[in-house]
């Protein structure tokens, strides 16, 4: 896909990122398999175009909530080619890549044919890798794409200040995306950053901890409810913009600790729930791909009792 005007600078990508991050959630959208767990371009589409009318500040296609780790080449291209066309340069979009910094730079150059706007760097795959490493891999990945890169340590990835600081020194690397929910750590990565630097909450189901992380400048987060509930996401990160602390207290009491406590019920449920609440929904998402599971007869309904309640909180129905 060739942009017209030719590709936008990290610097203007972060800019509308920022804006975007200002305005709405990040949104993370779902994957849409059929049933045998082929590739669903048109619940995909579909699935993207009700993400977009909910107002999100920017898409991240094919990331964790999209099942990257489930995609081959092609369906990734598919997968980020959808989500573009959807956005039509309405927000940006950011496509996930991952594994080794080698098949990164595969997928970030499908990422970029697609017409995505930046990439996430996901978790290296299985080991353990010193601060040094942790850089490296970004910097190996980097001078392979002219795409900007948000950087994403959760997992095995922990960035020191030292790090933070090397890897902010590669021009197409715009951020940070933090999962660790470590706010002293996190507060001396803002404090070691440069002016300009983004960072967000990337924590699942990262609502329970935007106010937290607000303490330490970093309001901006992420939104898996997005992918099933905008109305509920909507109403939280405008309560929370407002300082409608009854409204927060009530949205996290009666529906974010509950679906966290669901979520907690079995490994992978942070990717299954809301795909299952997504199909409650009338999306057309189908299944999680192995190896995750689908969630079991009494965890599903008791999410659909949980989020009938939810979206009663903020008047919408099921």
């Amino acid at each position: 896909m060739i942009r017209v005007g030719g590709d936008p600078s990290p610097q203007d990508v972060a800019r509308r990122l920022r804006e975007g991050m200002a305005r709405g959630v990040l949104s993370f959208p779902l994957t849409a398999f059929h049933d045998d767990g082929s590739l669903d371009p048109d619940g995909l589409r579909a699935h993207v175009a009700d993400r977009l009318a909910s107002g999100p500040g920017a898409l991240f296609p094919a990331c964790g909530t999209g099942e990257f780790f489930s995609l081959d080449e092609e369906e990734y291209r598919t997968v980020v080619a959808i989500t573009v066309e959807e956005a039509a340069g309405r927000v940006p979009v950011v496509a996930g890549t991952g594994y080794g910094w080698a098949q990164a730079a595969r997928f970030a150059r499908i990422a970029e044919e697609a017409g995505a706007d930046a990439l996430l760097a996901l978790p290296h795959y299985l080991v353990d890798a010193p601060q040094d490493g942790l850089a490296a891999q970004l910097e190996h990945l980097a001078a392979r794409t002219p795409l900007p890169i948000v950087a994403y340590q959760r997992g095995q990835v922990a960035y020191g200040t030292d790090t933070l600081r090397r890897i902010a020194r590669i021009p197409n690397v715009i951020g940070v995306k933090d999962g660790h929910s470590d706010l002293d750590r996190l507060q001396r990565l803002t404090l070691a950053a440069p002016d300009g630097f983004l960072f967000f909450n990337g924590a699942a189901t990262a609502e329970i901890q935007a106010r937290a992380y607000a303490t330490v400048g970093v309001p901006a987060y992420s939104s898996a409810v997005h992918a099933f509930a905008p109305e509920i996401a909507g109403a939280f990160f405008a309560a929370l913009r407002e300082g409608e602390e009854g409204t927060v207290d009530k949205l996290l009491r009666d529906f974010y600790v509950p679906f966290v406590e669901l979520r907690d019920r079995a490994p992978g449920y942070a990717v299954s729930l809301v795909k299952a609440a997504a199909r409650l929904r009338g999306q057309r998402v189908g299944p999680v791909r192995a190896p995750l599971t689908d969630p079991a007869p009494a965890d599903l309904a008791d999410l659909k009792a949980l989020l009938t309640a939810g979206l009663d909180l903020v008047g919408a129905s099921l």
